[in-house]
């Protein structure tokens, strides 16, 4: 068990063991190079297996020279070679053969001690004695080593794996911790859900939804013969022939083309435009998805759209200056009117930003452009806030996009008016505003160039107000459609078209859109009515709501959009 491998031919002694002329003893030095000559634990065996008082140490690099007990263990399996017998030695007694027997068995009892306890020092590490790198020892450098690689099984190595991060980038590093993150989160959701599965999974008593499509905006493509509706309630865009008339016994309407759809990226569409020149559809979304989409003509169904721009939150108004190939975007909070060029897409910035305490803007929805006098009309909610920063000509920078804390106010309602291309923090030209405008929520705008008007879809009120492009304060209305026979209901979206001579109306109250004479006033019934609901069926009108509430006094069930 302790001998080193030696050179030499075998010599066979009479009992048949095969010995070699001179085995090598196990000695301090060779110890040293097995174990690491300057190693802990090299050190601390040395002492156990070296410090007898009959050890020589002075002899110790000598071959055979070693402790007495290695030196009787030697003589023991070399005592029947030829070379001894040759030499004239005695042979061992029984009284040598017991005290050599009992001095082997010591030894090799004391060998298996000394073996295993490096073993546990060596973490349970297999001692190969057949090992190079064993032989040659390990140099001791004051810092913990490798002193075994153990490979995982194969089984281990199945499954997902994570991805390492590159060195030296914190922005990859932090995304890193931020997505183990939300992992660990949605594990930790995901327990909750089993845990809770009955109760999540259950079917409701009873929910509240409009199954039925409800017109948020509308635009006309003369050129085509078509008119095309903003479905809010939905998530879609319904193209009809500018002609369709439900008749008063049909259900509904069926339009020519549908787009909706996961792929199409509508939620929340509030706005549409549609490109004179090409017939490119142009959709605004409100919330959820800051993005505005446009889809080709010929596009129908669950479709990518052509084009995307990334817009800022809570953007609602469109209008496009085509002699500038310039787009014109409100945004209701933080307040202001963004300016693109007409073909921008992706992550474009815009060109231009109209923002600040001056402008007036407060809560904008609805824009239209006056593009022969250079006017650009905004219609305000009246909702307010100062800006933290003032405002300017940009985007809001981090840390400004909410508005100052306590500075909040209710205005009343208003038409501000700016040069076309007005930017930063720019006051208006004129205000339209005060009780004799009636306004109340005044929602898209449509601008009728050739007669000089503004058409404001007045969604608070049930009606329609036209106002002279000149006009300013608080002034009455030119004219204003409204009545039970109009069939308008929380109208938001409103279209002049000046080709066809009429007035199209998109009402959210009622499942329809009206069409009217272009100079029509009071309570003047449509010339056609498209519908998506059966005649008298109830628009719920829940767009986006934010909370619920139950007023136990009314039996109510309050719901803010």
């Amino acid at each position: 068990m302790f001998f080193w491998p030696t050179t030499g031919d075998p010599l066979t002694s009479r009992s048949g063991a095969f010995m070699h002329r001179e085995p090598r003893m196990l000695t301090f030095s060779n110890w040293q190079k097995l174990m690491g000559r300057d190693s802990s634990r090299s050190t601390l065996a040395s002492q156990a297996l070296f410090s007898f008082p009959h050890w020589p140490q002075e002899a110790d690099d000598r071959p055979n020279s070693c402790c007495r007990t290695f030196q009787t263990t030697r003589n023991m399996l070399a005592i029947h070679s030829p070379e001894h017998l040759k030499k004239g030695w005695r042979r061992m007694t029984l009284k040598d053969r017991c005290r050599s027997n009992r001095t082997a068995w010591a030894v090799v009892v004391l060998g298996v001690a000394v073996i295993l306890g490096v073993s546990l020092a060596n973490g349970g590490q297999r001692f190969d004695l057949g090992s190079e790198a064993i032989y040659e020892g390990r140099q001791s450098t004051g810092y913990p080593q490798l002193v075994s690689v153990e490979r995982l099984p194969e089984t281990a190595m199945e499954g997902e794996m994570c991805a390492w991060v590159q060195a030296g980038s914190p922005a990859l590093l932090a995304s890193a911790i931020g997505q183990e993150r939300l992992m660990a989160q949605s594990a930790s959701a995901s327990v909750a859900d089993r845990r809770s599965s009955a109760i999540l999974n259950r079917p409701p008593a009873r929910e509240i939804r409009d199954p039925y499509p409800t017109y948020s905006a509308v635009a006309v493509d003369p050129k085509n013969g078509e008119i095309v509706l903003q479905d809010e309630n939905l998530f879609q865009l319904m193209v009809y022939d500018r002609m369709t008339n439900t008749p008063p016994t049909a259900r509904l309407s069926e339009p020519k083309r549908i787009i909706g759809g996961h792929d199409t990226k509508m939620e929340f569409n509030c706005a549409i435009y549609i490109d004179p020149k090409t017939g490119d559809l142009y959709s605004v979304n409100n919330d959820t998805l800051d993005t505005m989409t446009v889809f080709s003509r010929n596009q129908s169904g669950n479709v990518h759209p052509a084009r995307e721009l990334s817009t800022p939150h809570r953007t609602y108004g469109i209008a496009v200056d085509e002699a500038r190939d310039e787009m014109l975007l409100t945004v209701q909070d933080p307040p202001m009117v963004v300016v693109y060029h007409k073909y921008a897409k992706g992550q474009d910035k815009p060109l231009r930003v109209l923002r600040g305490d001056r402008t007036g803007l407060e809560d904008p929805h609805g824009i239209g452009l006056d593009t022969k006098n250079g006017w650009m009309f905004v219609a305000n909610y009246g909702n307010v806030a100062a800006h933290p920063d003032g405002g300017g000509n940009s985007l809001p920078g981090r840390g400004y996009a909410e508005m100052r804390p306590g500075s909040g106010k209710f205005e009343p309602p208003s038409i501000t008016v700016y040069p076309i291309q007005a930017s930063g923090d720019t006051p208006p030209l004129r205000v339209i505003e005060g009780l004799n405008t009636q306004l109340n929520w005044p929602a898209h705008i449509s601008v009728d160039e050739e007669r000089g008007e503004v058409y404001i879809a007045n969604d608070g009120a049930d009606s329609i107000l036209v106002f002279r492009v000149t006009d300013s304060g608080n002034v009455t209305p030119t004219r204003v459609l409204k009545g039970p026979k109009t069939q308008i209901r929380n109208p938001t979206g409103i279209y002049v078209d000046t080709v066809n001579n009429e007035l199209v109306v998109a009402n959210m109250g009622n499942h329809r859109a009206t069409v009217y004479p272009r100079a029509a006033q009071g309570d003047t019934p449509p010339i056609r009515i498209i519908r998506t609901a059966a005649d008298g069926t109830p628009a719920l009108q829940i767009g986006n709501p934010g909370a619920v509430a139950y007023d136990t006094k009314r039996d109510e069930i309050l719901v803010p959009n």
